[in-house]
């Protein structure tokens, strides 16, 4: 049995790739995508054509409507490959707007639906904003299911909770790079690994906090480094995993020492924790106490969009 397979037994494995040609090797669950793969995705020769075809099919549509199409368009093809679910991401432009990130949610469900797609194959991420937040909790209210990403620090996912999103995305590996960037020379990569690393043990806390209080958010860890940072996490109740990391794990094989499953619900239920409830000035106050949260939310949040503007060009370059 090798570490991919291993990790199958206590975690759902999610495939974090716009490359849908990659999936059908690795078996995943689920897929997630967002800006940044599907510019990388589009801009190899296999898939320059589907975007052209959409481009030239919806020419005469407002560019954010053809993005949204590109989007579903991919999401599509993912799911011929995938029995699971599809992440697709609202615009992060509209990250601080609720109304319109809403009104886009609706847009990506209802282009699925068009393309004979459920409702239940779809996530939509959001941007674990107050007002991303506020966006998903009002969508799930009316049957549209969720994906807050971006997500850096414990009152997010307290906040995500609150709202009842089916489903958070904490970051580990830009929590390890942030950390790790601070520390500089100081830095000790072998004491800060596995349960030690700082994106690890931000998931742990979190996915104990929920399992303690019956909260049904479902946790997936997201943005990984190294295969460490997987294994460390495995019983969360899923993990995104690049491909390059997932073939990694499919090379090594768990012998002579049996993958044991680091997160477990019964652990949970037994530690001393704090309900926590988070109003608007609330979260605003504990996120702002939280340099790292705040710096990687706002990175995160300006990469993404430096991505959706490059996928925009290439648009308007294949209309032209």
């Amino acid at each position: 049995m090798n570490q991919l397979e291993a990790l199958k037994q206590f975690t759902t494995v999610v495939a974090d790739t716009g490359d849908f040609h990659q999936l059908a090797q690795f078996q995943p669950q689920d897929a997630t995508t967002n800006p940044s793969l599907i510019l990388k995705a589009v801009q190899k020769p296999e898939y320059a054509p589907l975007m052209r075809a959409t481009v030239a099919q919806f020419k005469d549509r407002a560019q954010d409507e053809i993005m949204d199409r590109i989007l579903v368009r991919f999401g599509c093809e993912i799911l011929n490959t995938i029995p699971g679910r599809v992440s697709t991401e609202v615009d992060a432009r509209l990250s601080f707007d609720t109304d319109a990130t809403i009104t886009r949610a609706e847009r990506l469900i209802e282009l699925y639906q068009a393309s004979g797609i459920h409702t239940e194959r779809v996530l939509i991420k959001i941007a674990a904003t107050w007002e991303g937040i506020e966006a998903a909790r009002i969508l799930e209210q009316r049957g549209i299911h969720t994906n807050l990403t971006l997500l850096f620090s414990f009152c997010q996912a307290v906040a995500c909770g609150q709202a009842k999103v089916q489903l958070i995305s904490p970051f580990v590996g830009r929590i390890y790079d942030w950390y790790k960037k601070q520390a500089g020379a100081q830095w000790d990569e072998a004491a800060m690994s596995g349960a030690n690393d700082p994106g690890v043990s931000s998931v742990r806390a979190i996915y104990n906090y929920y399992k303690h209080f019956d909260i049904a958010t479902e946790v997936m860890g997201a943005s990984f480094r190294n295969t460490g940072q997987i294994l460390a996490l495995a019983g969360c109740d899923l993990l995104t995993i690049a491909p390059e990391l997932l073939a990694q794990l499919s090379q090594q094989t768990s012998a002579p020492t049996a993958l044991s499953r680091a997160l477990d619900p019964a652990n949970a239920k037994v530690q001393s924790l704090e309900r926590i409830h988070l109003n608007e000035a609330a979260f605003r106050f504990a996120l702002n106490e939280d340099a790292m949260a705040t710096e990687k939310l706002a990175e995160g949040i300006r990469a993404f969009t430096v991505d959706t503007l490059k996928l925009e060009a290439l648009m308007q370059q294949a209309a032209a």
